[in-house]
């Protein structure tokens, strides 16, 4: 085999390369699906939030086989100090026709999805690592691999190896990230009895909610946590950037720890046992972190590409669907022959008009905002205020409305710093999720 010549390689089996090895494979092309570990997803302990509408585009007759947990009919964020809690949310049964989002676990789902690759025709090659790219002058022709006479060569390359992406760095393209880049999360998957996961959420057969916490749990820290339902588990956790980390000297587990002892989390997760805990990097480092997406003879997609948006914590739907667009783009350049970026860049292209670079690019301002402010005021003091706002106004205790009122904003310009600071932190907040 490794003097055999393929239309393409794809390194990495997750939802970016497993998409991009089917649309390929599909389309009649000779494909092979790189993959590192035992199996795909087999060092994935992801527990979180799969859509719908990017996997349909892909196998618009087979989305529904996927091994989903529950379908999202509600989504929650809360804004948390230490003993209570501010509460946004949207609840409709419009999410179940057709459905919107998922809860899934990745160690089920990328063998899945790799699945369906392999019976469109990929060849998978799993429990190898690709070690670096094979290159003639500035084109790449192939991947070198650790077993014995591993060389694989195409006329494509398809980087998907995630945010760490040893492909991409040795391409240049893929620098080391800052430690304001890349957030690590650290979850647990507690699992509880499904009738009393449906009755503390108030959910009916396989409906499933997600709740998002920013606040008093990240310490002062930059970080958001979550909590989603499973069949029969609950995945908890939080993520903050590791210059975070390295700044506070906050331990991981230490922190996920004091997630679980607040008052509004406990009682939701009480009485479950732990059985997984895991962690992982995740790229946040948005738009200006997006590295050159093509070159002769090589695409990259997926996180490699630094593609989440970290906002609305999207990244398996931008995967999937940079994973197609890459496909998409190769089978073009197979059409005509070329594999030079000259080609291949309509993948750029590609990107550049879909959803994934328009909301990153929209969003491009808030990863500057986050790192001139306060974390401390952002994610501990002004959640306080707020919640200590919510309390008095909700509190009949004879004062009137009119007084608490005219204390909640003097306690919000307090801790902002006065009027004009009050106004200057809205209006740079404003313009940095507006574009």
């Amino acid at each position: 085999m490794a003097n055999e010549k393929f239309d393409a390689i794809v390194v990495g089996a997750g939802p970016a390369g497993s998409a991009a090895a089917y649309t390929m494979a599909k389309a009649g092309l000779s494909v092979v699906l790189l993959e590192r570990g035992e199996f795909p997803g087999a060092k994935n302990l992801f527990g979180g939030v799969l859509y719908r509408k990017q996997l349909e585009d892909i196998l618009p007759d087979k989305w529904q086989e996927a091994p989903f947990e529950r379908h999202i009919v509600e989504q929650r964020l809360w804004i948390l100090d230490s003993q209570s809690a501010v509460t946004f949310g949207h609840r409709n049964e419009a999410f179940k026709h057709p459905y919107n989002c998922f809860t899934g676990m990745r160690v089920k789902f990328d063998q899945w999805f790799a699945g369906k690759a392999e019976e469109a025709g990929a060849l998978p090659i799993y429990e190898t690592v690709a070690l670096e790219l094979i290159r003639e002058g500035d084109k790449v022709v192939g991947v070198r691999t650790d077993r014995e006479d591993g060389d694989l060569y195409a006329d494509v390359v398809v980087i998907a190896d995630g945010v760490n992406s040893l492909l991409g760095k040795s391409l240049g393209i893929h620098r080391e990230w800052s430690p304001d880049e890349v957030s690590l999360a650290v979850k647990e998957q507690i699992f509880l009895p499904k009738e009393k996961i449906m009755d503390r959420f108030n959910l009916e057969g396989d409906e499933g909610v997600t709740i998002e916490f920013i606040g008093e749990t990240s310490k002062g820290m930059i970080g958001m946590g979550f909590l989603y339902t499973n069949k029969e588990s609950l995945s908890l956790g939080i993520g903050v950037m590791v210059s975070e980390l390295k700044r506070t000297r906050i331990k991981p587990y230490e922190l996920l720890e004091s997630v679980k002892q607040h008052p509004v989390i406990r009682k939701l997760i009480q009485g479950g046992e732990t059985k997984e805990y895991a962690g992982h990097l995740i790229p946040e480092g948005g738009y200006h972190s997006i590295p050159p997406l093509s070159g002769n003879g090589w695409v990259i997609c997926g996180d490699a590409a630094q593609l989440v948006n970290f906002v609305h914590r999207e990244g398996t739907n931008l995967a999937m669907k940079s994973g197609q667009f890459a496909g998409e783009a190769i089978i073009e350049a197979k059409n005509r022959g070329d594999f030079s970026r000259a080609t291949l860049s309509l993948y750029d292209q590609k990107v550049k008009e879909s959803f994934v670079h328009k909301d990153l690019r929209k969003y491009r301002g808030l990863h500057g905002f986050l790192k001139e402010i306060d974390p401390k005021l952002a994610f501990t003091d002004l959640p306080r205020v707020l919640n200590e706002a919510a309390y008095e106004m909700l509190l009949v205790d004879g004062e009137t409305k009119a007084n608490k009122q005219r204390n909640a904003i003097k306690r919000m310009k307090e801790t902002l710093g006065g009027t004009f600071s009050a106004l200057k932190f809205g209006y740079k907040g404003w313009r940095a999720i507006n574009g």
